[in-house]
C-alpha cells in the first residue's frame, strides 16, 4: 500500500489513529502499548536513523552498553506543509499519515508545532544488558521529577560519551514528551534503563566494576582535586539528584565518593544541568586519555 501524500484526504483529530496516538501523551497508555511520541523534525530524524543504525560496540570510540536494537518508528504524522518541507524524512518513514493542523495541534505538546510527530516503540533495555558491554561512563538520574532537567542531562550524557542513562522508579519517565524533546534526539543514541530501585541500582553498578560517584554540593571531594588524582580515569557511574533536594542520604552514602563541583565565584550553586555537564566532561576528558 502506498503512503498517503499531501494531496490525499487528511486525517482529523477525530480519526481513530490520531486519537490512539494522542493517548500516548499519558504514561499509562505509553506503558500499556510500549510506545511513545517523538515530536519535531530533529526527534523524528534521530528516531529514523536509529532504526537503521548498527549498534556501536564497546571497543569503539564511543562505547555502547549492550549493543541492543534501538527504538523503531511505527508511524509518522505530518501536516501537508511539513510533509513537503521534510520530504526526506517522510520518504524514510515506514508509514505516514497526513493530518490537519488541528490534528497535529492535538498530537503535539508544544505551542508552535513543527508539523511532524512519530509514534515509536519503547527502546529501553535492562540494566544487565546495558552493562554487558562494560561501559566506561554511565549516568543515574535519582529522584528527578522535572522532565526538562532529565532530558537535558540525557542530552549532556550523550554528548560526553556516556553509554547508558538510568531512570529509576523515583525519576520522571524518559518517554515523557518534554523529556523526549529536551533530549534533542539523544534518547535514541544511548542505552536507556527504565525502572528499578535507585539504591539497588548503585549496588549493581559497583558489582559491575564501576566506581560510583555521587554529585553532592556538600561532598567531601572537590571535583578538580579529585580529577587531579586520576580517579576519573576509572570506569565511572555518576549519580545526580534533584535540584531542590539533592540525593537521598542512603543513595549518597552508598557511592564510592561524594563529589562537589567547586564554586569559584559568588553563586550559591549550579543548576542540575550545569553541574552534570561539568562532572561528565571531567570524566570524558579523563577517559579520553586512557
Amino acid at each position: 500500500m502506498r503512503q498517503p501524500r499531501p494531496g490525499d484526504g487528511l486525517f482529523t483529530e477525530r480519526t481513530p489513529r490520531v486519537v490512539a496516538a494522542r493517548k500516548l501523551q499519558r504514561r499509562k497508555d505509553r506503558d500499556a502499548t510500549r510506545r511513545f511520541l517523538a515530536e519535531g523534525p530533529q526527534a523524528v530524524r534521530e528516531a529514523l536513523r536509529a532504526d537503521t543504525a548498527s549498534p556501536v560496540t564497546a571497543g569503539a570510540t564511543r562505547p555502547h552498553g549492550g549493543g541492543s536494537p534501538r527504538g523503531r518508528v511505527v508511524e509518522v504524522f505530518a501536516t501537508p506543509d511539513a510533509a513537503e518541507r521534510y520530504a526526506d524524512l517522510v520518504a524514510e518513514a515506514p508509514a505516514v499519515s497526513i493530518v490537519t493542523d488541528a490534528a497535529m495541534a492535538s498530537l503535539a505538546e508544544t505551542v508552535h508545532p513543527q508539523g511532524l510527530v512519530a509514534v515509536c516503540d519503547f527502546l529501553d533495555v535492562s540494566l544487565h544488558d546495558a552493562l554487558r558491554g562494560e561501559p566506561r561512563l554511565v549516568v543515574v538520574l535519582a529522584g528527578i521529577a522535572d522532565p526538562g532537567n532529565a532530558g537535558t542531562v540525557l542530552r549532556t550524557a550523550d554528548a560526553a560519551g556516556a553509554a547508558a542513562v538510568v531512570f529509576p522508579d523515583d525519576t520522571v519517565d524518559p518517554y515523557n514528551g518534554k523529556c523526549v524533546r529536551a533530549s534533542a534526539g539523544s534518547l535514541f543514541h544511548v542505552d536507556v534503563v527504565r525502572g528499578g530501585d535507585t539504591l539497588a541500582t548503585v549496588g549493581l553498578l559497583r558489582e559491575a566494576g564501576l566506581r560510583v560517584l555521587a554529585a553532592d554540593a556538600y561532598g567531601a571531594h572537590d571535583l578538580e582535586e579529585y580529577a587531579d588524582t586520576g580517579a576519573l580515569s576509572a570506569r565511572t557511574a555518576w549519580v545526580f539528584g534533584a535540584e531542590a533536594h539533592g540525593l537521598a542520604p542512603a543513595v549518597a552514602g552508598a557511592a564510592d565518593a561524594r563529589v562537589k563541583v567547586p564554586i569559584h565565584g559568588r553563586a550559591e550553586s549550579l543548576n542540575l544541568a550545569a553541574a552534570a555537564a561539568v562532572c561528565l566532561y571531567a570524566s570524558a576528558r579523563a577517559l579520553s586519555r586512557e
